[in-house]
């Protein structure tokens, strides 16, 4: 019969009794173990890795990287907020997204961020503006859209020319022209981010390459730079898939900017590093079959995990504490009034009854960072758990939290 489930020797059935369901909860050993891999993999000299926020903004998970000389990526004027709150320094963060404000060019021009990511060329315009206001030049770096297609799931390939990321080949030449007349911006160099969850290396090898034949025209034009950021997308696996191999990874990008030793290189890994990190754990309400399916129906739903629902998205799943008995396959639901509202399909699990605590696995990246209150249900609280400790780092929302800022 398999073990009881636990995150760093605590058992997650007496988390969900301490702090309640649904619960979120984050492993700091199992974020630092991603992070020693990754650095591992990447041995260029002066690479940098940004955490991508957007994976889980939560402070907590931010300070243990943060503490480690982990840097950020920002996509938004909030997360740039954000990093700065969790102690990351000022120019150890990135700055992305196509539709930056003005606001939030300033807010980063002020607090002396490494680079802004320009995805195109009304954009540069408007951080021109913001600089000359503020009397400050601005330091950008051009995002490519190589046209590469990623293999992933369409709503999260972001390096194809239907896409809104990016500007292709002769704009970016011409905005890092711009960068070099303009008394008011400072070209840095190349960024490229091609999708999410990619597991395949041939990718990530033909965006390399899209990206040097551009670093190799802007050496012929005599355009210095100093900046080549290769984005995230690293691909983990949360069922059969193969895991992407980052040092294949880190070797096909050197063999591609070798030439340039100059370059910083900057990777922006969100998923890899905390996915795996995560457990979303829910109570099984009910019990229900049709004369077409077996239903489990927990307190997690939609709303607390989107990935399912919004990508079809594959999370494992198990009981925290294991019945013995036959397993079947079963719908895990939630209650929202939604048919496209479950966790997970047609699964082979356990016995399950009322009451009992089950574990949806890689749940640390773009679970409650995509949550919401949809039919008006509170968020899910989150916990750290570090040295076999656990601490409450969210507190659970009540409906006072929903209602109140209404007026």
């Amino acid at each position: 019969m398999p073990e009881e489930l636990t995150v760093e020797g605590l058992p997650a059935a007496a988390l969900a009794r301490r702090f309640g369901t649904p619960l979120f909860v984050y492993s700091r050993a199992a974020i630092l173990d991603r992070l020693t891999r990754l650095r591992r993999a990447f041995a260029r000299p002066g690479t940098a890795i940004c955490y991508a926020l957007k994976a889980n903004p939560n402070q907590a998970v931010c300070r243990v990287l943060c503490a480690t000389g982990a840097g950020a990526e920002v996509v938004s004027g909030g997360e740039l907020a954000r990093a700065l709150a969790a102690g990351f320094a000022p120019r150890s963060i990135v700055f992305s997204g196509v539709g930056k404000t003005e606001a939030e060019m300033d807010l980063g021009l002020r607090r002396g961020i490494l680079t802004f990511n320009v995805e195109s060329c009304e954009e540069l315009l408007a951080l021109e503006r913001a600089a000359r206001r503020r009397r400050r030049p601005a330091p950008f770096s051009v995002r490519l859209n190589p046209d590469v297609r990623a293999r992933t799931h369409p709503h999260v390939t972001t390096g194809r020319a239907e896409n809104k990321f990016g500007v292709e080949a002769p704009q970016a030449l011409e905005m890092a022209r711009r960068g070099r007349r303009s008394r008011w911006l400072d070209f840095q160099g190349l960024h490229c981010h091609i999708g999410s969850q990619i597991h395949d290396l041939g990718p990530f090898a033909r965006a390399a390459a899209a990206v040097a034949e551009v670093l190799r025209r802007l050496q012929a034009e005599g355009i210095a730079f100093s900046l080549v950021d290769m984005g995230g997308g690293l691909g983990v696996s949360c069922g059969a898939e193969p895991e992407l191999d980052c040092a294949r990874l880190a070797q096909a990008l050197e063999r591609e900017f070798s030439p340039w030793p100059q370059a910083r290189l900057l990777v922006e890994p969100g998923r890899y590093l905390v996915a795996g990190a995560g457990l979303l754990l829910a109570r099984v309400l009910y019990r229900k079959e049709t004369s077409r399916r077996r239903f489990v129906i927990v307190d997690a739903a939609m709303n607390d995990l989107a990935r399912p629902s919004l990508y079809g998205a594959f999370h494992p799943i198990a009981p925290a504490r294991p019945r013995k008995g036959p397993r079947r396959r079963v719908d895990v639901v939630g209650p929202v009034c939604e048919s496209g509202d479950f966790l997970a399909r047609q699964r082979l699990l356990p016995p399950l009854q009322p009451g009992d605590i089950v574990a949806v696995g890689m749940a640390g990246a773009y679970g409650f960072s995509m949550s919401s209150q949809y039919n008006s249900r509170p968020r899910a609280a989150e916990v750290l758990v570090e040295g076999g400790k656990a601490r409450l780092t969210r507190r659970r929302e009540t409906v006072d939290d929903i209602v109140l800022p209404e007026l």
